[in-house]
């Protein structure tokens, strides 16, 4: 008996069936470079993350290093000035135990000692402000009183009551002055 219904050579359903067969093999393959391209970011996220911590790590470190090198620097950033001050405090002890009442030679030790201690003090940036005979600048000298002078003009210095300093050209203290006012 025959049927109407067409008969599909053998050859044409393996051809079918093989393009089917070829595009499961070629999602297979494709799945499985996927899975090895995803096991390859998983471990480079690993190893990035790894490397992010410890240089996290050594941030914190550098950190905490930084913060205890300029507390050390705090605590002994006068040390080379109190060692340059200490022969003035010898001085001034040494004067201090001299026996006798000999009024020059006192006089000529706490001279001495004035010299060693301003050598010291200017070794290490600090000047003396002597603005004598000098027109009044507000930001280096304070006015605290005006006097009477007809030998000079209006507004210049004529009397320091305290002389002022600067430490590495900043102001540390005003001189005070008395300053000339129009007769």
């Amino acid at each position: 008996m025959q049927t109407n219904e067409p008969q599909t050579p053998p050859s044409s359903q393996n051809a079918s069936s093989q393009p089917a067969g070829q595009e499961a093999k070629a999602l297979a393959a494709e799945l499985e470079q996927l899975r090895a391209r995803l096991a390859e970011l998983e471990a480079s996220n690993a190893e990035l993350r790894e490397t992010v911590l410890r240089e996290k790590a050594e941030l914190e470190n550098q950190r905490r290093r930084l913060h205890r090198d300029l507390e050390q620097a705090r605590r002994f950033a006068n040390e080379k000035l109190l060692g340059d001050l200490l022969p003035v405090y010898d001085n001034l002890e040494r004067g201090l135990a001299a026996e006798g009442s000999d009024i020059a030679a006192l006089r000529e030790g706490i001279e001495l000692t004035l010299k060693a201690m301003l050598k010291v003090a200017e070794s290490h940036g600090l000047r003396p402000i002597d603005p004598l005979g000098e027109p009044l600048d507000p930001e280096k000298h304070h006015a605290v009183s005006m006097v009477e002078a007809p030998d000079q003009k209006p507004g210049t210095v004529v009397n320091v009551l305290q002389k002022g300093y600067v430490l590495n050209d900043r102001l540390v203290r005003p001189a005070l002055v008395a300053v000339a006012k129009e007769p």
